[in-house]
Parts: C-alpha cells; sequence; structure tokens
C-alpha cells in the first residue's frame, strides 16, 4: 500500500434489525477488499439479509471490490436480501457502470432512499 493511500475503515450500523448499513472509507483495492468481505459475511451470518454499502467515501475501487460487491449480491439474493450502494464517489460509480454492476446493484443517493429501497425490494413478489 502506498503512503498516499487512505487505510480501510469499516463501520457498520443496523438502521433494522434485518438491514446492515456498512460505512467504508479508503481505498476499497486488493489489499483491502478481504477486510469488507468479513464484515459483509458476518453480517449475513448474524441475519442481515440486507446490506447496504456507504461508498461516498472511496476514492478508489479496482476489480476486487466489485468482486465483493457481487459476491455479497449473489450471497443475499439466496436468503431474498439485497445489497445497495449509497452516494458513490464519482470514481467508484465510473467503476461501477462500466463493469455493468450499477445495472445489477442499486445505487441510492442516501441511506434514507436506500432505506425506503430495501422496504421496496420486500413487497415485490
Amino acid at each position: 500500500m502506498s503512503a498516499e493511500q487512505t487505510p480501510l475503515s469499516i463501520e457498520v450500523t443496523m438502521p433494522r434489525e434485518d438491514v446492515a448499513l456498512v460505512i467504508v472509507k479508503g481505498f476499497l483495492d486488493v489489499d483491502t477488499a478481504t477486510e469488507l468481505h468479513h464484515h459483509l459475511a458476518n453480517q449475513l451470518h448474524h441475519g442481515r439479509r440486507h446490506l447496504l454499502l456507504d461508498l461516498s467515501s472511496v476514492p478508489f475501487m479496482d476489480s476486487s471490490g466489485i468482486n465483493i460487491i457481487l459476491k455479497a449480491y449473489k450471497e443475499t439474493r439466496q436468503v431474498g436480501g439485497s445489497v445497495g450502494v449509497i452516494d458513490p464517489a464519482p470514481a467508484v460509480q465510473r467503476i461501477l457502470d462500466l463493469t455493468g454492476v450499477s445495472l445489477t446493484v442499486p445505487s441510492y443517493r442516501n441511506a434514507d432512499e436506500a432505506l425506503d429501497g430495501t422496504c421496496d425490494a420486500l413487497s415485490r413478489p
């Protein structure tokens, strides 16, 4: 990791019993993606079916971060849950768009909108 990179910081809150809001700060890359994966797996293990990833403070994400998001998407769908991304930084949104992830994983402007999105996902057949 270069001296210019921001170390990864992850904070998890539970706005609802089945929802984990995961606030990620720093570079999400090959050196840090495993840490995020462990946090997400832990939330799923504890019954959180909906994972909301706040990526507003992630200035850079590589394919490792994309893989973690897609893996979380697959795992949450198996238990009737969902994954959403909150306010991704412009560079991260570009990666999500270029890779097609934004077609599968919805993006929201803020946590309230994302929570409303999880309620909508619950009401769909």
